[in-house]
């Protein structure tokens, strides 16, 4: 690789190193495969990643890794939700917009989710 395909695909910091099949940023802790970093942006891994790193689409039914709060009310770990839909301009951090039993529509972060 020359010196140019060493860099970061992320943040370009020239201090990328290989790691296995796998290379590493230890500025940003961006890994990607060579490869998959020449492919370009239009190419960028999905953009809604559950806690669990898995792709979330629209109309995903996903459940809740924690309990949060809601008002005065808490919903509680493991309440599923069906038919998310995913927000391209988050609210406020939020970028699940979704209805839950009980407590009607709300937004909800993909990192308080895993896919069902």
């Amino acid at each position: 690789m020359s010196a140019e395909e060493n860099k970061c695909p992320k943040c370009q910091s020239p201090y990328a190193y290989p790691d296995g099949p796998l290379w590493m940023c230890p500025e940003c802790a961006h890994e990607w495969v060579p490869s998959q970093a020449s492919e370009g942006p239009s190419e960028e891994k999905p953009r809604f990643l559950d806690a669990n790193g898995n792709p979330l689409q629209d109309g995903d039914t996903v459940t809740t890794i924690k309990d949060l709060k809601a008002g005065n009310d808490t919903i509680k770990l493991g309440t599923k939700v069906k038919g998310i839909k995913l927000l391209n301009d988050p609210v406020k951090g939020h970028d699940i917009a979704c209805k839950i039993s009980g407590f009607g529509a709300m937004y909800l972060k993909c990192s308080v989710v895993k896919k069902a």
